[in-house]
C-alpha cells in the first residue's frame, strides 16, 4: 500500500523547500557531532515502534545494539520480531530466522549519510547532508528536525531526541517517503563500550536458506524494519 507517487512527489519537493528556508542549525548539532566523532564505539538497548501510516497499523519491537568504529554494527530484535542485522567493511547480513532466511549485501547499501542505520548510530554528517531545525525541548531532551537535501525514499524528514548533557542521542523518530514512521528509542547507552570479539561475525546456520545480493545496490527489504 502506498501513496500515489505524485502526492509522494509534492510532498517531498515541499520538504526540501522548507529546509532551505530554515536558519542556521542550533549549536547542540557542532557539539552533538564532535562527541560522536570522538566516540568509538557503544552498546544499548532499544524500542522500536514502526507505524505504518495507510493502514494504521502498529508493531513495537525490543532489541539491542552494538556500534564500532568505522561502521560496524550488531542490531539484533527478540521475538517475536527476531531478526538479526550484521554490518562489517566486508558484507552485511540480514537474517531472518523465523523465515529460515538470510540476505547478504555489500556495505555499500548503509554508506549513505541519510540511512536510518547511519543516522540512529550518530554517524550522519548532520552539517553537510541535511538542514537542521531546532524544536522546542521535550522533557528536558533538545529535539532536531532533519531534513535531508537529497530525501530518499527511505528518509525524508527526522527527529532526534538528544541528551543535552552527554549529547547522544535518546531517540530517533525517521519518516519514510510513503508517511511511515520508524522510532527507536536508546536506552542503557554506554558509550566507548568494550565490546566482545565475534560481536560482528556472522555464520549463516545450516539448512537455512541464503540470497546472495552482493551485486544490488539497494536492500531486498528496507534495513531496521
Amino acid at each position: 500500500m502506498r501513496f500515489p507517487i505524485l502526492f509522494a512527489c509534492a510532498a517531498a519537493l515541499l520538504l526540501i523547500s522548507a529546509g532551505a528556508s530554515h536558519a542556521a542549525a542550533p549549536a547542540i548539532t557542532g557539539e552533538m557531532q564532535k562527541k560522536y566523532e570522538s566516540m568509538q564505539s557503544f552498546t544499548a538497548e532499544f524500542t522500536q515502534r514502526l507505524v505504518h501510516q495507510e493502514s494504521g497499523s502498529e508493531e513495537t519491537r525490543q532489541g539491542t545494539l552494538a556500534f564500532q568504529k568505522p561502521l560496524r554494527v550488531r542490531w539484533e530484535t527478540k521475538a517475536p520480531h527476531a531478526e538479526l542485522l550484521v554490518i562489517t567493511d566486508k558484507d552485511v547480513w540480514d537474517y531472518l530466522p523465523d523465515e529460515e532466511l538470510a540476505y547478504q549485501y555489500s556495505p555499500e547499501v548503509v554508506h549513505d549519510s541519510r540511512s536510518i542505520i547511519q543516522v540512529i548510530t550518530g554517524q550522519s554528517r548532520l552539517d553537510k547532508d541535511f538542514t537542521v531545525e531546532a524544536e522546542p525541548d521535550d522533557n528536558g531532551l533538545a529535539v532536531l528536525r532533519l531534513y535531508p537535501k537529497d530525501p530518499s525514499p527511505q528518509l525524508v524528514e527526522a527527529l532526534l531526541w538528544v541528551d543535552k548533557g552527554t549529547k547522544l542521542i535518546k531517540k530517533a523518530q525517521i519518516l519514510d517517503f510513503y508517511g511511515n514512521t520508524n522510532e527507536v528509542a536508546l536506552t542503557s547507552l554506554t558509550p566507548d563500550a568494550s565490546i566482545k570479539a565475534g560481536t560482528f561475525q556472522f555464520t549463516p546456520p545450516q539448512g537455512i536458506t541464503v540470497e546472495n545480493l552482493m551485486n544490488q545496490d539497494a536492500p531486498e527489504r528496507p534495513l531496521l524494519q
